[in-house]
């Protein structure tokens, strides 16, 4: 079932900023999509935590982190394996990721605040080998390459809102992490605005389907569907 996600203006610890409707590929334009927005919020976040510690939000729960740390641990990706997380926001998957025993982790986000933030959580947690960049994923530098594992959990999602030219981000998007990863590498992609025959139709150049994450599922009508799609890619020729 193909759908259309209508923007929301909030956007909860374990919720998806998005809420669907009936109708395919019509995206509403929303702040979600602008860095202004981003660097706003996690402003707030950044002095929040300075104030009393709380690290902000986890999109999409917990458990979208451990069900994509459970199929890397299950695939055996190395320890040592060159891994990137797309729009880092407040860097918890980073912090998740390095208590699982992975070392070569980055972190990039477009907004200073969100990197900020970042570092002083990967301080408080004593973590002191992970690199944080401000990045704008989509016009990477020339220094972004070499990833053995993406991980996408909501970027994506934020710059299909863009009040901009969303199809060319779009298609910039998926260049970009051509781009940064290892041929036969893997993206781990977690959306609430695409379902799974639109994000296949969205990454077919470049990369194929190594498998679809179990996620929660819904019941509306007689109709049952996932409100969280999470896939993984390999990157290939």
């Amino acid at each position: 079932m193909l759908m259309r996600r209508d923007v929301m203006d909030t956007h909860g610890a374990g919720e998806c900023p998005v809420q669907c409707t009936e109708l395919e590929d019509d995206f509403v334009p929303s702040k979600l999509g602008t860095k202004q927005h981003w660097d706003d919020a996690y402003k707030r976040e950044l002095q929040t935590y300075k104030d009393i510690g709380d690290v902000g939000e986890i999109w999409f729960g917990e458990e979208s982190m451990d069900r994509v740390i459970r199929w890397m641990e299950a695939q055996n990706i190395p320890e040592n394996a060159s891994i990137l997380d797309i729009g880092t926001g407040n860097g918890m998957f980073l912090v998740e990721l390095a208590k699982h025993g992975f070392s070569n982790l980055t972190g990039v986000d477009y907004s200073k605040a969100a990197v900020e933030l970042t570092v002083n959580i990967l301080e408080g947690e004593g973590l002191k080998n992970v690199t944080i960049k401000v990045e704008d994923f989509l016009n990477p530098s020339t220094e972004l390459k070499g990833f053995d594992v993406c991980i996408d959990k909501g970027t994506f999602d934020a710059i299909s809102l863009s009040p901009e030219d969303r199809e060319e981000a779009k298609k910039l998007y998926v260049n970009s992490l051509k781009a940064v990863m290892q041929p036969g590498g893997f993206f781990i992609i977690t959306s609430c605005n695409w379902t799974k025959e639109q994000l296949l139709q969205i990454f077919r150049p470049g990369f194929e389907l190594a498998r679809e994450l179990p996620t929660p599922h819904f019941q509306f009508g007689g109709v049952t569907g996932n409100s969280v799609t999470a896939l993984v890619f390999k990157r290939i020729d």
